[in-house]
């Protein structure tokens, strides 16, 4: 595979590395000449230029690779970098990396982004991960399709503990994935026993009813503000009275 890395500071080197580790080509490319310590990834193909711009991508010969990733810590250049890489060049996916979650949001295909990656937002669902028990965390969203990977430790309150798989009615557009019991990950079948403390991985589409979700596992929902009951309001005297017909 053919991949070429706009971005060449500490999370692009890195991800280069990876990808020389199995195999891959890859070029990397940064407008920095400090970033150039071609040394640290020596095996990689390097190119100084700005990747914002089109005759760049051209002598990075994007047009040839599978993955281009915009790794820069700029986040209006790595919508440029996906864009001019989808439209022009026609990449088939096209990975960007976002520094500030507030724009996450633009981070779609109208951008040319398949895939975007939020450092701050996986980070914070790993914290999250680490120490919820019996609360759904999102782990991955796939910007495509919309569809999301939730994670949730099952509590010793949860009404699935001791239930067959094959005996859970799942709500609509869920999928249990995976299963990680202590250290052991492995692929749930109908006849498996799920126990406190297993960590269930379920893929969720767009249409998923995450309280429809919460129920499931954990029994009754915590109430939303916006959805706790509220006591009825006394009757008005009008009220009381009923409205009056209108005249004629």
């Amino acid at each position: 595979m053919r991949v070429v890395i706009a971005g060449a500071g500490s999370v692009g080197r890195s991800i280069a590395r990876e990808l020389l580790g199995h195999d891959h080509d890859v070029t990397l490319i940064d407008r920095q000449p400090g970033a150039m310590r071609v040394a640290q990834v020596a095996e990689a193909d390097w190119l100084l230029a700005d990747a914002c711009e089109l005759s760049t991508l051209s002598d990075a010969r994007v047009a040839e690779c599978d993955v281009i990733v915009a790794a820069t810590g700029d986040d209006k250049a790595n919508l440029v970098v996906s864009l001019l890489a989808k439209t022009e060049f026609g990449v088939p996916r096209t990975v960007a990396r976002v520094n500030n979650p507030r724009n996450e949001w633009m981070f779609d295909e109208s951008w040319g982004v398949d895939v975007a990656v939020s450092t701050p937002r996986i980070m914070t669902a790993m914290v999250e991960e680490a120490v919820a028990v019996g609360d759904l965390v999102r782990i991955f969203t796939f910007h495509q399709s919309g569809a999301e990977i939730l994670e949730i430790t099952l509590p010793e309150s949860s009404p699935l503990v001791g239930l067959r798989i094959a005996a859970i009615v799942w709500p609509a557009d869920t999928v249990l994935a995976a299963i990680v019991r202590g250290s052991q990950p492995f692929a749930p079948t109908a006849d498996d026993t799920l126990e406190v403390g297993d960590e269930l991985l379920i893929v969720a589409g767009r249409e998923a009813d995450p309280h429809a979700l919460e129920t499931l596992f954990v029994g009754t929902p915590t109430p939303h503000p916006a959805e706790e009951t509220r006591s009825p309001a006394p009757e008005s005297d009008h009220d009381a009275r009923g409205a009056t017909s209108p005249t004629a």
